[in-house]
């Protein structure tokens, strides 16, 4: 494969007093394809009304990037296998600790995908197990971070076809 570079374009400008720390941390995020996307810290690191409780928080968007590339990859390798998915949720979460002195992390992040798959016979879970072992050894994100990442499917539904 070759190299890829992907941007991000992070814009904030000043909306009160910087220097007592009495300023919004909104800010927009832009990206290739034109979208912008609200940010801002989280209101559980920077309190309201400093922070913007509708926006995206860096922690979030860590944690749907995981789920998201994970959530790709296990339905292409499912396709792959003859799978008919007709629904993917996640209701993935991730766990930030101190790990030292003044030091935070994202030290776990846990994927609890619930899918729905057509057909006449339930996929074998052994299977869907291995799906998603594999789609985890090549999530390009997962690859990238040192967060412990566990993967806690619910049993699939089937969906009459």
């Amino acid at each position: 494969m070759a190299t890829h570079r992907y941007t991000a374009h992070v814009s904030w400008e000043c909306d009160g007093d910087f220097a007592g720390n009495a300023y919004s941390r909104g800010h927009v995020w832009a990206f290739d394809g034109g979208i912008e996307v609200p940010a801002s810290a989280s209101p559980t690191v920077v309190p309201l009304p400093r922070s913007v409780e509708a926006a995206v928080d860096p922690e979030e968007a860590f944690v749907a990037a995981i789920s998201s590339c994970h959530m790709l990859w296990f339905l292409d390798l499912a396709r792959r296998q003859g799978l008919n998915v007709a629904r993917y949720d996640d209701a993935a979460e991730a766990v930030m600790e101190r790990i030292g002195p003044g030091k935070m992390a994202i030290t776990r992040v846990i994927l609890r995908p619930d899918i729905a798959v057509r057909g006449e016979t339930e996929p074998d879970p052994a299977e869907l197990t291995r799906l998603h072992e594999d789609a985890h050894a090549r999530c390009f994100i997962a690859n990238s971070v040192t967060s412990e990442i566990t993967v806690e499917p619910k049993p699939v539904r089937l969906i009459a076809p």
